[in-house]
């Protein structure tokens, strides 16, 4: 057993390219071919060294599982290329949302904060005679 903690890899380590076409294939249980047809239709885009070679990342194994789950589940090629790419689309508006929620929690705080310094204590026992009292009630 090891002494350090587990920690998640980083997105570079994620986007690492490691794994040679082979070892990329076994890895997402499919057949080299079938990543090289996967490429031709743009859904993967491996890296490639000088001499041309393909090199998958982890994030590309990830990437060949989920299209695996997808044509499993009957999608032909081009619905799961639709489907990667709302799902792509998606994220990218729920981060912007996120930013969005984030930025407006910031200025309510600093409207809060404003509101707060425009505050000035008064002592409300000066502003409203009493019934009685005062120089009309001696009369």
């Amino acid at each position: 057993m090891s002494d350090q903690p587990s920690r998640k890899p980083s997105a570079t380590e994620r986007n690492r390219a490691l794994y040679v076409i082979s070892v990329a294939a076994e890895l997402a249980g499919v057949h080299a071919q079938t990543l090289r047809i996967y490429e031709r239709k743009g859904l993967v885009a491996p890296a490639r060294t000088s001499g041309g070679s393909r090199r998958y990342s982890d994030r590309d194994i990830a990437l060949l599982n989920r299209i695996s789950e997808l044509t499993n589940e009957g999608l032909n090629l081009a619905g799961v290329k639709r489907v990667l790419a709302l799902e792509e689309r998606v994220a990218i508006l729920e981060r912007e949302l996120a930013e969005t929620r984030d930025a407006a929690a910031e200025l309510v705080a600093e409207t809060r904060r404003q509101y707060r310094r425009d505050l000035v204590p008064v002592q409300t026992t000066d502003l409203v005679p009493r019934r009685g009292a005062g120089p009309a009630a001696s009369t």
